[in-house]
């Protein structure tokens, strides 16, 4: 745990030095870019991410006040909401994909290398696993 906080918090440096948003936004927008149509009800984005529900609802809101998503009522049902990526969001998170794949690879990859870092997947993956 102590590793992983001090390569996240790296890693949010990075982010922050290059103007960019938290680490946070990358995820969602990253699980609505790999979503059919750019879009996923939000109790998805919270299964596909680390992010608690009351903490999504917040960024949620801030990612659509700055334009990167937007919040669609569904077409059988007005009462649910479907978050929808937009071409900002979709350019924000190709920004931010930039400077967080250097930042994997500097502060994570370089201090592996590829046999020690593949093996580390391989543990991580077996961890999450679930039986």
């Amino acid at each position: 745990m102590r590793a992983q906080r001090l390569i996240l918090t790296a890693i949010e440096q990075d982010l922050k030095t290059a103007g960019l948003p938290p680490l946070g936004w990358y995820d969602v927008l990253l699980e609505l870019t790999r979503a059919n149509d750019g879009k996923l009800r939000p109790y998805e984005i919270e299964e596909r991410t680390l992010l608690a529900q009351h903490n999504l609802s917040r960024l949620l809101d801030r990612l659509e006040k700055d334009e990167l998503v937007r919040r669609e009522a569904f077409a059988d049902d007005g009462r649910g909401r479907w978050v929808v990526i937009t071409n900002a969001g979709r350019a924000m998170q190709s920004r931010m994909w930039a400077v967080y794949a250097v930042a994997l690879q500097k502060h994570l990859g370089d201090k592996l290398g590829d046999a020690r870092a593949s093996q580390l997947a391989d543990l991580l993956a077996a961890l999450s696993r679930t039986a």
